[in-house]
């Protein structure tokens, strides 16, 4: 078997692949003693036919399609192999010559991962940001453990701040239509937490209970959703209960009932070493997330279109999820953001999936650089433990597939990766 590359584009290659007498004779023989079985002649057992009585017996056409089906699958898979090519999709084959049994040659043109030239890894620049926790990052969390513990009294007089006021609130723009997530019922509203967009609260400040108020404010111009920063909005609400707060002083026994602490100070320690270790771990996945994105910055790739495709829907189904679990469908997010379902495909998805894969590959490449690998005894050790998480038959059942052990295996790689790049920085 001879074969020849030929690249059409970064992401695109043409096979040409020629087998000579001596391969397709070999080839002969494999696919008559495929089709052996269905030949029945008197005298013989099934399956014992000698092979040149098999040919006899078959029909011309059948022998040479199943020939040609068996030569041109295992010759490109071998040609495949031989040249290291990572294909994407089903190639397109076009047979070129065919002197029955004798002389073969087909094209097969397919998708492939083009090269991946990465940069230089074992020498990043990226800096681990320092963690500080500060006497006001304690006190913050304090304020709001003193929240959460805090008793409530209702109380016929007007809010102000400190108080937990009910409330009735609907959001409208300026045609008069209901803006998606600006609307409630009976939502405990404490005054001071500055949890609605500023100027909200104000508002509710100085209302008593059954009392009406329509106001308009903006929204924030860095607001998360696009096309409501700088928005004006009309909210209309109403007072159904003021509460007054009372807040828990903040000594030993406000410490032992909040948790195991037999003091105040014992409190604050612990408030301490839990914002530090969220920091830590935090500036550790930001340091990784910006050594990978250097990485990627500095390295050449071009990606396959199938597969940014592949990569768009799975987070589109991902976003969905995320969607109905807030109780809202991909036609509303779009009527919020103002944009059509063709914008957030390629402004919202596409640069996601673009960066997942990049980092994805170039990952991959350093790994087979590196040598990382998973043993078997690692992934059997992992899977262990996974399994032991989960008490779900059904979530047992699937982290029993072969499926899921490759994500497994994979994942662990990739974190290995990440690892020796680490190790790397100064």
């Amino acid at each position: 078997m001879q074969v020849t590359l030929k690249s059409i584009s970064n992401t695109t290659t043409k096979l040409t692949i020629t087998a000579d007498a001596k391969d397709l004779a070999s080839m002969k023989k494999h696919v008559i003693e495929k089709l052996a079985p269905r030949v029945k002649i008197a005298g013989f057992r099934a399956g014992r036919v000698p092979l040149e009585l098999v040919e006899k017996q078959l029909d011309p056409n059948t022998l040479q399609a199943e020939f040609l089906d068996e030569a041109v699958n295992h010759y490109y898979g071998d040609a495949v192999a031989e040249k290291q090519l990572r294909v994407l999709s089903q190639p397109t084959i076009e047979l070129t010559k065919f002197v029955p049994y004798t002389e073969l040659e087909f094209t097969a043109e397919v998708e492939v991962i083009g090269k991946i030239t990465v940069g230089d890894y074992k020498h990043p620049t990226a800096k681990k940001a320092a963690v500080k926790v500060t006497a006001a990052d304690v006190k913050e969390v304090l304020s709001r453990l003193q929240v959460q513990a805090a008793e409530y009294t209702e109380v016929d007089r007007a809010a102000k701040q400190g108080d937990r006021v009910w409330i009735d609130f609907d959001g409208k723009d300026a045609k008069g239509e209901p803006v998606s997530g600006a609307s409630g019922k009976d939502y405990p509203l404490a005054l001071g937490s500055n949890t609605f967009i500023p100027g909200f609260e104000d508002n509710v400040v100085g209302l008593k209970k059954g009392d009406n108020k329509e106001f308009t404010i903006p929204f924030p111009k860095d607001y998360g959703v696009k096309a409501l920063q700088g928005k004006k909005v009309t909210f209309a609400i109403t007072a159904n209960k003021v509460e007054e707060t009372k807040l828990e002083e903040l000594n030993d026994a406000f410490a032992a009932k909040v948790g195991p602490f037999k003091n105040i100070d014992e409190l604050k320690a612990d408030i301490e070493k839990q914002i530090g270790a969220e920091r830590e771990n935090q500036a550790r996945q930001d340091f990784e997330s910006q050594i990978i994105k250097d990485l990627v910055a500095k390295s050449k790739l071009t990606l396959p279109e199938t597969l940014i495709k592949e990569q768009m829907n799975s987070i589109d189904t991902e976003f969905k999820q995320n969607l109905s679990y807030r109780g809202e469908t991909l036609k509303e997010y779009l009527e919020t953001s103002g944009q059509t379902e063709e914008e957030y495909r390629e402004k919202e998805l596409k640069p996601v999936a673009e960066e997942r894969l990049k980092a994805g590959l170039v990952l991959s490449e350093v790994a087979e650089l590196e040598k990382i690998t998973v043993s078997a005894d690692e992934l059997e050790i992992r899977m262990q433990i996974m399994k032991g998480q989960y008490s779900d038959p059904q979530m047992q059942a699937e982290l029993a597939k072969p499926e899921a052990r490759r994500d497994v295996a994979s994942r662990m790689v990739t974190e290995k990766t990440i690892a020796k790049l680490v190790s790397f920085a100064k």
